[in-house]
């Protein structure tokens, strides 16, 4: 199973293809708990960049 989210054109190379391992599998995952992955996976791509 492959989850597109609505942020999807707005992610970067590098953050679509960070791997994710669930230790529960992807049956175990609720819409708002794909949401809370995805707000981390790009705060931890974004935590050392600098903006002006």
């Amino acid at each position: 199973m492959k989850l597109t989210p609505e942020l999807y054109p707005s992610l970067t190379s590098h953050e679509l293809e960070s791997e994710i391992v669930l230790r529960f599998g992807i049956e175990a995952l609720a819409a708002e708990d794909v949401m809370e992955i995805i707000q981390f996976s790009i705060s931890e791509h974004h935590k050392d960049t600098l903006y002006h």
